[in-house]
C-alpha cells in the first residue's frame, strides 16, 4: 500500500512470460523435428538392415519436415498478418470518420473493466487527441495485436525450418558418424527428448523432471510404434 507520504509501493513479485517469447516456438520446432525423425528413422530400421536406406530416410524425412514446417509457418503467419492490417485499416477509417463513436467506444471499454463512467470518458478523450496512440489502444482492446509489432512471416518460417532441422539432425547425427546400430541413435534421442521436455517447463508450471519424462515418453512411443510397425512390414517382404 502507499504511505501518507505518497511513495508508490513496491512490486515484490514477476510474472513469466505466459506466451512463451522466442522459446516456446523454437523448442516445440525442434522437438516435433525430434519424435517425428526419431521415429521415420527407427521405423526404417525396424524394416531394414541397410544402413544406407535409413540415412536415405533421416535425410530426406529432415529436408520434407523442415521444408514443409517452413512453408507452413510463414503462410500461416502472412495470412495472419494480412487479416490484422486489413482490421486495422477499418479501425484507422473508423477513428477518421467517427471519432467520438470511437472514443465513446472506447470509455465504455473502461467502464465494462470497472472504471468510473467519469474517469473513463476522460481516459478516453485524452488517448483519443493522439490518433496514433488511440488506435493502438482500439487494435490492442478489439483485435488483440499491435499495429507496431505484428509478426514476420519470413521470420518465422526461417526459425521453424531451423528448429525443426536442428531437432531432426540429432537422431540421424549418429548415423552419419558411421554408426550402424539403432543403439546409439536411440539413446541420443532419449536424451534430447527429455533435455528439450525439461527446458519447456521454463513456460509451464511443471517441474523439470515431470516435463522432461512426459517428452520422453511421448517420443519413445512413438518410435517404439513405428519400428514395431517397420519391423512388420519388413517381415513380410514388402
Amino acid at each position: 500500500m502507499s504511505g501518507g507520504s505518497g511513495t508508490r509501493a513496491e512490486i515484490h513479485h514477476e510474472h513469466r512470460d505466459v506466451n512463451g517469447g522466442w522459446l516456446r516456438p523454437s523448442v516445440f520446432g525442434a522437438m516435433d523435428g525430434l519424435v517425428s525423425n526419431f521415429a521415420l528413422i527407427a521405423g526404417v530400421a525396424g524394416g531394414t538392415s541397410s544402413t544406407k536406406v535409413v540415412v536415405l530416410a533421416g535425410v530426406a524425412g529432415l529436408a520434407a519436415g523442415a521444408f514443409s514446417m517452413a512453408g507452413g509457418e510463414y503462410v500461416s503467419v502472412a495470412s495472419q498478418r494480412e487479416l490484422a492490417i486489413a482490421e486495422i485499416d477499418i479501425e484507422r477509417r473508423e477513428l477518421e470518420r467517427n471519432p467520438q463513436a470511437e472514443q465513446d467506444e472506447l470509455a465504455r471499454l473502461y467502464e465494462s473493466r470497472g472504471v468510473e463512467p467519469a474517469l473513463a470518458a476522460e481516459v478516453a478523450r485524452q488517448i483519443s487527441l493522439n490518433p496514433e496512440k488511440a488506435l493502438e489502444v482500439h487494435a490492442s482492446a478489439e483485435l488483440g495485436v499491435t499495429p507496431d509489432d505484428l509478426p514476420s512471416p519470413k521470420t518465422a518460417a526461417i526459425s521453424s525450418f531451423l528448429s525443426f532441422s536442428l531437432g531432426a539432425l540429432l537422431p540421424l547425427l549418429p548415423y552419419l558418424l558411421g554408426v550402424t546400430s539403432l543403439v546409439w541413435p536411440a539413446m541420443l534421442s532419449c536424451l534430447a527428448l527429455f533435455g528439450a521436455g525439461a527446458l519447456v517447463s521454463r513456460v509451464t508450471a511443471r517441474t523439470w523432471w515431470y516435463s522432461g519424462l512426459r517428452q520422453l515418453l511421448v517420443g519413445v512411443v512413438a518410435a517404439a510404434l513405428t519400428f514395431g510397425l517397420g519391423s512388420l512390414l519388413g517381415g513380410t517382404g514388402l
